[in-house]
């Protein structure tokens, strides 16, 4: 059974030291269950700091009051304005409240303030949830791979058009 944490009760956070071993935890739990984590996800949890935030990246956290982490997303810098959404995580006993939205909400607010000019995601048609999740926030399917990817599990390429 899922467990609830109100949504009043959520911050979504920049990345902290604290919570760096939270963001490999979160990720390795999906990509263990659905894929096999693949080098580049080896490389990039093990060391955000390099991977993602040396380059402009971001890493954001849902927090509850007591300071668990409960998820997390991150936007990778690929220059030039383009940022890739990735690895975002929901913890497993908390997957369905909400919690996914309230980062993706927050990933979408950070990508803006940056002035990010183009923001695109690679995932799976295994994640369903996610999916729907992307569609409705205005990801739009492009067909994948795409260009450059780096994931072998990628079925799915997506890119953000915001609400007019």
């Amino acid at each position: 059974m899922s467990e609830r944490v109100p949504a009043t009760d959520i911050r979504i956070v920049d990345f902290a030291p604290q919570w760096r071993a939270d963001f490999a935890r979160l990720n390795l739990e999906w990509l263990q269950r659905w894929f096999v984590v693949e080098a580049i996800d080896r490389a990039v949890l093990d060391d955000p700091e390099t991977h993602l935030l040396a380059d402009g990246g971001r890493v954001l956290f849902a927090v509850d009051a007591a300071q668990r982490a409960l998820g997390t997303v991150a936007l990778k810098h690929e220059g030039d304005g383009v940022y890739e959404l990735t690895k975002m995580a929901v913890d497993s006993r908390l997957r369905g409240g909400g919690i996914g939205r309230l980062l993706m909400l927050g990933a979408l607010e950070r990508f803006q303030a940056l002035g990010g000019r183009e923001l695109f995601l690679e995932s799976s048609t295994k994640l369903t949830p996610a999916l729907k999740l992307y569609e409705s926030v205005g990801f739009r399917h492009y067909p994948a791979p795409r260009p450059g990817s780096h994931y072998a599990r990628a079925d799915v390429y997506m890119v953000w058009h915001p609400p007019e």
